[in-house]
């Protein structure tokens, strides 16, 4: 039996697979930093024959063009799909033999867009059915408990594409053993998934017993899917287009260091300067007019939908490896360049570190008894919509930069879900001289601390 070996991207939600029988290998949907491949590949001693593409993807650049070029390997992608560099095509029930116990199967499941494929892995020297089949690569078309949403590619599609979906979902269902393994690409915690994703493995068997788009009729399905749409991260407008040319190998080199005077004049020219620390430490002190992305949330996720796409990119973070960190995570949404980074603390930076109040839902119950304070909740519109403090004024985060204009005049308390992302509005907004707090506490202590919700259900 093959071995896979997963490859996480929590902070996309994405996963990529090695796939090996100890001799040689495959490998389904490579992020941008190929490196972590390579790796897994000279751990094991393998030989890599084939990178397989589900779909250009949407939410981040690939590694697969990369890695075919650097392993000699062949590149798999959807013969109809329009691309301007070399590949292997490959189309509906094409097999691949990738070795003489390991073969691959391309299934045609458009919906996440038109030409994506899934690819089931499967023993051809097994006895029966059941055997033979072993896991199914399926993208961003059927995930753990949800399907990829079908809305990517424009709203003058997204009717066509739900249908094709549903048909996709019932196709691989049919199809494969009940036993079969689900290896989707996105679905853990990914823009690209439809639906909230359950679990982290499945099978077709399962997927069977619980995923909506398998036990609700057509008509029920897709109108549920369509009404639960949600916006998606401004970047993703441009991962097809670079996925379609063929992006090389990213430059994980050390950006150029940065000292006090680079950094402000950085800052006057209106380039980002972003601060990599977690919010608590960035209260205690900063640059002013630095934003706070801390590498411990989603900052590609943040930073791609927020940032006036090529604006120059300044990182300060506590140590080198916070920086690697997070120009590793900026490379896989196509952000190539750092312009300069720096290291240590506001004491290196600055001349003049800012701080930033922090305080809790508690907090903020006690202070609006004794004068008046305004509330900005940066949560997206439908958290919103579920339950929000009453008076509460709502500009999602993503929103922030172009809508600032509209945040209540006066002392400004800002929440989100759990502090993550008020940590970043506080700091746009203190960078664009309001008066603000972060609350940095769970959403759900709100209603505990007194403060009246109301509530959309």
């Amino acid at each position: 039996m093959a071995t896979i070996i997963t490859i996480e991207t929590p902070t996309l939600g994405d996963r990529s697979y090695v796939v090996h029988d100890g001799a040689v290998a495959f490998v389904v949907d490579p992020q941008r930093d190929i490196d972590r491949v390579t790796a897994i590949l000279d751990e094991a001693g393998v030989t890599l024959k084939a990178v397989f593409e589900t779909h250009i993807h949407n939410d981040y650049v690939t590694g697969g063009y990369a890695l075919a070029h650097a392993t000699g390997a062949d590149y798999y992608v959807n013969a109809q799909d329009e691309v301007s560099f070399e590949r292997t095509p490959i189309v509906d029930n094409q097999v691949v033999e990738i070795s003489p116990t390991m073969s691959v199967r391309a299934i045609a499941t458009p919906g996440h867009t038109y030409t994506h494929l899934s690819y089931a892995l499967f023993d051809p020297t097994a006895d029966d059915d059941d055997a033979r089949g072993q896991a199914v690569f399926s993208g961003g078309s059927l995930l753990f408990g949800a399907t990829g949403r079908p809305d990517l590619l424009g709203a003058e599609h997204t009717h066509e594409l739900v249908k094709h979906q549903y048909n996709s979902a019932h196709r691989l269902a049919s199809e494969l053993p009940d036993g079969t393994e689900i290896m989707p690409t996105h679905g853990f915690g990914s823009f690209c998934s439809a639906t909230q994703t359950e679990g982290d493995e499945s099978t077709i068997g399962r997927e069977k017993r619980v995923n909506p788009v398998l036990t609700k009729d057509e008509a029920e399905w897709i109108e549920e899917i369509l009404a639960g749409l949600d916006v998606y991260p401004a970047y993703y407008a441009h991962m097809a287009p670079s996925n379609s040319a063929g992006p090389g190998e990213p430059d994980l080199t050390e950006p150029t260091r940065a000292d006090k005077d680079e950094i402000r004049a950085r800052l006057e020219q209106g380039e980002w300067v972003v601060d990599l620390r977690n919010r608590v430490a960035y209260a205690a002190g900063h640059v002013p007019g630095s934003f706070n992305f801390g590498i411990d949330g989603q900052i590609a996720t943040y930073i791609g939908w927020m940032i006036p796409w090529g604006t120059p990119l300044t990182l300060l973070g506590e140590s080198r490896e916070q920086v690697a960190e997070a120009q590793r995570e900026l490379v896989r949404i196509g952000i190539d360049h750092i312009a300069a980074s720096a290291t240590g603390g506001p004491a290196e930076w600055t001349d003049s570190p800012a701080t930033l109040q922090r305080a809790d839902f508690g907090d903020l119950s006690q202070v609006r008894h004794h004068r008046e304070v305004q509330i900005l909740d940066v949560r997206r519109a439908p958290e919103y919509a579920e339950a929000h403090i009453d008076g509460a004024v709502n500009i999602p985060l993503h929103d922030l930069i172009t809508r600032i204009d509209e945040a209540p005049q006066g002392e400004l308390w800002v929440h989100c879900l759990s502090g993550y992302r008020s940590s970043i509005a506080t700091s746009i907004l203190a960078a664009a001289g309001r008066t603000v707090v972060a609350v940095d506490d769970k959403f759900e202590n709100a209603e505990k601390s007194g403060l009246p919700l109301v509530s959309g259900k």
